[in-house]
């Protein structure tokens, strides 16, 4: 049973509930003044005491910061890695596997139609730089990755299969794709299976070990709330062995002699000496406080909002609730008949609230005719209110009237 959340109390907490109705978590969230708190203690530390010298004296606490993710996931601290974005996650994993060996001339690489635009641009500079092709999976008719086809294409002999790259959540609209059924389809296949959860850590339970992917990566300005300049990477501990990421520092490998170097083990090569500490602290104030509360409580809180949402949306007539699945997140997506999505999002800043605006060039497998390629998107958060939600809805009726 998820607890309850003391939504008054997360407002009280979070500044930016005092100014702005702020609907556009699915791009970035509000920090609360806790985590807006630790980094500005530790940028005022750090400008008294030294860089290097402040950096020492909290290495424990930036530990704790991945075995606080390593809770949240469900996996291992030693399996992480903090980054600057869930794109600079996926750029040294994907370019760390292809370094490796691990994408050869003729090999296919599987995607699902709701891909983010900078993890397929990585794909599509591999294949071009090796002679790979991409092929993308195609859905059922609720938008959810074909399980069937990805079974078949997994299957047969032929050209091989060099990896699988899905997405829990779209940018774009907010169906749940079955990753954990996908997962032990790749397991069966012993393809490696990259996962995109930007827009599921945070909102979502998020088990890694249950999904079975190799590789996973997030944000930490979306839903966990945190600092914008921060990401996590999962590796598995035995795949990371096949990696050889670029870009590589004494904290990632370890200079053995003039010609030879030797990588840390597990995630450890994905490690960075020069990172914003600040914000990794306030990352890590962040992930401890959906711990605090409760990822099972969240996920219903946003889920239950988003759903009124959505019914609310849908009643106004002239509106379009795009978002498919069996399962949906946080994510809303819709269209004003005649208002081009760019103008309801003005609409609703002029009246202080805060939405998103999705076009095709983010998600451009999937925004195609007969879906919008351009949409309007809104994300509550669980410290939302059903009036917040209600001032939206007034605002989008008044313009399809």
């Amino acid at each position: 049973m998820a607890g309850t959340i003391d939504v008054a109390a997360e407002r009280a907490a979070t500044p930016g509930c005092a100014t702005v109705t702020h609907l556009n978590n699915a791009g970035a969230a509000l920090p609360s003044a806790a985590t807006l708190d630790a980094e500005t203690a530790y940028l005022r530390y750090e400008a008294e005491r030294g860089g290097y010298e402040a950096a020492n004296e909290v290495a424990g606490r930036l530990a704790a910061v991945r075995s606080s993710a390593a809770r949240l996931l469900g996996v291992a601290p030693a399996d992480l890695a903090l980054t600057g974005s869930d794109t600079q996650a996926w750029t040294k994993a994907v370019w760390g596997y292809f370094l490796g060996g691990g994408v050869r001339p003729g090999d296919r690489l599987l995607v699902d139609r709701i891909s983010y635009d900078s993890h397929y641009l990585g794909l599509l500079q591999i294949c071009e730089l090796v002679g790979a092709t991409i092929e993308v999976l195609p859905s059922v008719a609720d938008g959810r990755v074909d399980l069937d086809a990805l079974a078949s294409l997994l299957g047969p002999p032929g050209r091989p299969v060099a990896l699988v790259a899905l997405t829990h959540i779209g940018t774009h609209r907010g169906l749940i794709n079955p990753v954990e059924e996908a997962g032990g389809l790749c397991r069966g296949a012993s393809v490696p299976y990259f996962l995109d959860a930007c827009q599921s850590v945070g909102q979502l339970p998020v088990d890694l070990a249950a999904i079975g992917c190799d590789v996973a990566t997030a944000t930490g300005r979306k839903w966990l709330r945190g600092p914008r300049g921060t990401g996590i990477l999962f590796v598995r501990a035995d795949f990371a062995e096949r990696l050889r990421p670029p870009g590589i520092g004494n904290s990632a490998a370890e200079w053995v002699d003039a010609d030879h170097y030797r990588f840390r083990p597990g995630a450890a090569r994905f490690a960075e000496f020069e990172v914003p500490v600040a914000s990794h602290l306030g990352l890590g104030v962040a992930i401890d406080h959906v711990l605090a509360l409760g990822i099972d409580a969240i996920a219903e809180r946003v889920g239950g909002l988003a759903e009124q949402l959505r019914h609310d949306l849908g009643s106004v007539p002239g509106v379009a609730v795009h978002d498919g699945g069996s399962r949906r997140s946080g994510i809303v997506s819709f269209t004003v008949g005649g208002v081009a999505p760019a103008g309801v999002a003005a609409a609703a800043a002029a009246s202080g609230i805060n939405i998103g605006v999705s076009n095709a060039p983010w998600a451009r497998l999937d925004m195609l005719a007969p879906h919008p390629t351009s949409a309007v998107r809104a994300s509550p958060h669980y410290y939302n209110t059903g009036d917040e939600l209600a001032r939206l809805v007034e605002v989008v009726d008044s313009l399809a009237r």
